[in-house]
């Protein structure tokens, strides 16, 4: 299971962005294209092979999921 991790907030208070994934095992993966784990976590939702959740603990559809992984560079 992989869940999307926030920034910190903004300054006016406003929800701040994602930053990076987390995985069930708690490591954090930064959005890099030269990050290893980066690349098995767009293949794992890409593959149907792991779950992601938002950034507020919900689980994703399938559809969902890939819909945003594919936006990520």
């Amino acid at each position: 299971m992989y869940k999307l991790q926030r920034g910190a907030l903004s300054a006016d208070g406003s929800a701040a962005k994602v930053v990076a994934v987390n995985r069930n095992d708690i490591w954090s993966i930064p959005f890099d294209l030269a990050n290893i784990d980066y690349a098995n976590f767009k293949r794992d939702i890409n593959d149907s092979k792991d779950k992601l959740q938002d950034a507020d603990g919900n689980e994703m559809s399938v559809a969902d999921a890939k819909a945003y992984v594919a936006t990520l560079p």
